[in-house]
């Protein structure tokens, strides 16, 4: 089981019983607002069950961790690290934050150790984010973690019936140095 710690937070791997915390993050309408429309519980279930599933982070492969309150062990969310290229060293990250443990630097802080341990452990050559545009949130966590805007497609994405510009984003990796 994969475990990383910060001053606040423990970022671990995703088990079984994070079911229901899962279920939430990935059906609330609020929460995923820039990203999709909800699936259905059966696809939700799908993805969990994927996360499930050890793997050791080669092309294509996605770890997901889950985010908790190193003092209350209190779920706070979800990050995730995407090897999108093993060719071009390229590493994509995410995250989301439960509506309550949003605006108190959590994301800034799980994303820097996400980083951390990826950069070490699989020496990417760039990480990669993309968000949209008008989550201003989002792309002030990427900014506070060194990411660079590398670009802005309009109409790039679309949740439901609204398409959304998005903003592209990397950070150089340690093996690019």
């Amino acid at each position: 089981m994969l475990e990383l710690y910060t001053d606040r937070l423990r970022l671990r791997t995703i088990v079984s019983s994070d079911w229901d915390d899962f279920l939430y993050m990935s059906s609330s309408k609020e929460l995923n607002q820039y990203i999709r429309v909800p699936q259905a519980v059966s696809v939700i279930r799908q993805k969990f069950e994927l996360a499930l599933t050890p793997n050791s982070l080669k092309e294509d492969q996605r770890l997901t961790l889950v985010i908790e309150s190193v003092h209350s062990a209190r779920f706070v969310g979800l990050a995730s690290v995407h090897n999108v290229s093993e060719t071009l060293g390229q590493l994509e990250v995410g995250y989301m934050l439960h509506n309550n443990a949003q605006g108190k630097g959590y994301a800034t802080e799980a994303l820097r150790a996400l980083i951390d341990w990826a950069s070490i452990c699989h020496r990417p050559h760039k990480f990669i984010a993309h968000c949209a545009d008008l989550n201003i949130a989002s792309t002030k966590v990427l900014e506070k973690c060194g990411f660079l805007q590398e670009g802005l497609l309009r109409h790039n994405w679309k949740v439901g019936a609204t398409w959304l510009d998005e903003r592209f984003y990397g950070l150089m990796g340690p093996t690019s140095v």
